[in-house]
């Protein structure tokens, strides 16, 4: 099996490389999408969450209201610590059951968001990083996702920076072209990780 870690800025195209690598054949374990299932309703992350932030972080619905959660976590570092205490043990064990369900032989793929400022560059043999100028992903955030500028500029800034996550990189992905710029690149990639994953 050989483990890649995946990570790029917010709005830097690293799902649209994702989605790619998991269509070229790569098992893909998505840390964002697994932080969603671990406080869906019912789940006791939710419960946790609730017990830290309160009742009003609800929707009406009961489930949790994830845009509130961003504004007060991304504006104070003290709240987003309390988040990611709860959030990240469960997003952990669950990617360990998937990676233990993984086939022999198959090429891995961590979606990590945080992998930079996390320090879990070790615990992978390749780390990917998707890169785009600033302006770029800004762009994507607000015109894209409908993002406050603000909100995105926020965002941006509790992340590690581009220099901090190529610094740990084996591979990056230039994501500043057309797509298929990209997905040309992301097709190198594949056959550099296949290969090496080849027994």
């Amino acid at each position: 099996m050989l483990k890649v870690g995946l990570t790029g800025g917010i709005g830097s195209g690293k799902s649209e490389v994702s989605a790619r690598l998991n269509e070229r054949g790569a098992v893909v374990i998505d840390a964002d999408k697994i932080a969603r299932e671990v406080v869906e309703v019912g789940a006791p992350g939710l419960a946790a969450v609730v017990a830290e932030f309160g009742e009003d972080v609800l929707l009406p619905s009961g489930a949790l209201d994830r845009e509130k959660v961003g504004r007060v976590v991304f504006a104070d570092a003290g709240r987003l610590a309390a988040l990611n205490a709860i959030v990240h043990p469960l997003v952990g064990e669950r990617m360990r059951e998937l990676m233990d369900a993984a086939p022999a032989g198959a090429v891995v793929v961590y979606d990590v968001p945080l992998l930079a400022e996390n320090g879990l560059a070790p615990m992978y043999d390749e780390v990917v990083v998707v890169d785009a100028p600033e302006e770029s992903q800004l762009d994507r955030l607000t015109s894209r996702r409908g993002m406050a500028e603000e909100d995105a500029r926020a965002r941006m800034a509790n992340q590690a920076s581009r220099a901090d996550r190529r610094a740990v990189a084996t591979h990056v992905i230039d994501n500043s072209g057309t797509l298929d710029d990209l997905k040309a690149q992301v097709d190198a990639l594949w056959e550099a990780l296949a290969r090496r994953a080849a027994p």
